[in-house]
């Protein structure tokens, strides 16, 4: 999900658009744009940076043990007696 900072600025610029004969419906059109991006945004299929940070974590440490795995394989198929 989105932090609300990065939602609030992108509202801010997008109402800070508003021609100036507008600007009494300012705070009720960035609550509005604010609401907008938010659902939309939802909609989509996005994870956090820390949760992309864990999963980062998570697939180097499955990557190393799979290495292992693979190099104690090799030493193993090396000690069978071969036909």
């Amino acid at each position: 999900m989105f932090d609300t900072k990065t939602i609030d600025n992108l509202a801010d610029r997008i109402s800070s658009a508003i021609p100036p004969g507008l600007h009494n419906l300012k705070d009720d059109m960035e609550k509005n744009i604010h609401a907008l991006l938010q659902s939309a945004l939802s909609k989509l299929d996005l994870v956090s940076r820390e949760e992309f940070e864990v999963q980062k974590a998570v697939l180097a440490k499955t990557r190393a043990k799979l290495e292992d795995l693979e190099k104690r394989v090799a030493e193993l198929e090396l000690r069978l007696p071969k036909d």
